[in-house]
């Protein structure tokens, strides 16, 4: 296994993880959700509800959970990329398979790496 597979691999395992957390996140914004309906449909007014709900927010979690799925999906991109790209895969036959532009495979490919824990 290349070094470059090896790098795909374990960021489809800090994916899984990130996801289970996001698995979490939407459990906690349903409920929100829920809690949000049954207060309006009690009459009450949004400006007295939001500031009573329990932090986060609804709109704070929803920032998080799409923070995690970029942070986490564009490093699965880019290592699958460079994985392919090592193993003998032309950045347009990456492109097609990707859906992007080959620009788009050619900056995957030179772009430094992030780091999720940082």
């Amino acid at each position: 296994m290349t070094p470059e597979t090896q790098a795909f691999v374990h960021a489809l395992h800090d994916l899984e993880a990130a996801l289970q957390r996001n698995i979490e996140m939407t459990e906690r914004m349903q409920g929100r959700i829920a809690y949000l309906r049954r207060e309006l449909s009690e009459g009450h007014k949004l400006p007295e509800i939001v500031p009573a709900e329990q932090s986060p927010l609804l709109v704070q979690l929803l920032t998080e959970s799409a923070n995690l799925l970029h942070t986490y999906g564009t490093r699965v991109r880019r290592t699958e990329a460079r994985a392919l790209h090592r193993e003998g895969m032309s950045t347009e036959g990456i492109a097609r398979l990707f859906g992007v532009s080959r620009q788009r495979v050619q900056a995957l490919l030179r772009d430094v790496p992030i780091d999720p824990q940082a």
